[in-house]
Order: structure tokens, then C-alpha cells, then sequence
């Protein structure tokens, strides 16, 4: 028979609960840097858009834009 001491199965027990922390964790880094990706990626294009629109003095796509732009900081807390 193959079986294990106490100790043992104790180690292998914290060993998997550790690897699960830290499993949760990268994978909470991950999620916050593909965050910071796409709220870059929006910021900037929301900022080609707000140029352009006062480039042709639209107002309203102005208004438009920068609102979002707001709500796209204040979301992220930027």
C-alpha cells in the first residue's frame, strides 16, 4: 500500500491551497493590466475624436465626446 503520513498530506494540502492563491492573483493582475489596456486604447481614441470634432467645430459631437471621455475616467478613477 502507498500511504501517507499525516505530515504529508498536510504539506500537499497547503502546497494546492497556495498555488490557488496565487493562481487568483495573477490572474487578478491580468485582468487589471487588460484593463489599462483598453481604457487606454478608448481614452486615445476618444481624444482623436474630441480633436477632430473641434478641427470642424462640431459642437454637439464635442459635447458628445467629452461626456463620454468623463464617464470613461471617472469610471476607471483617472
Amino acid at each position: 500500500m502507498n500511504e501517507k503520513s499525516y505530515t504529508e498530506l498536510m504539506k500537499k494540502s497547503a502546497m494546492r491551497k497556495k498555488k490557488l492563491k496565487e493562481s487568483y492573483v495573477l490572474d487578478l493582475y491580468i485582468d487589471m493590466l487588460l484593463s489599462e489596456v483598453l481604457l487606454t486604447k478608448e481614452r486615445a481614441r476618444l481624444m482623436k475624436e474630441i480633436n477632430k470634432a473641434l478641427d470642424t467645430g462640431n459642437k454637439s459631437a464635442f459635447l458628445h465626446l467629452s461626456k463620454q471621455y468623463k464617464e470613461i475616467s471617472k469610471q476607471f478613477g483617472t
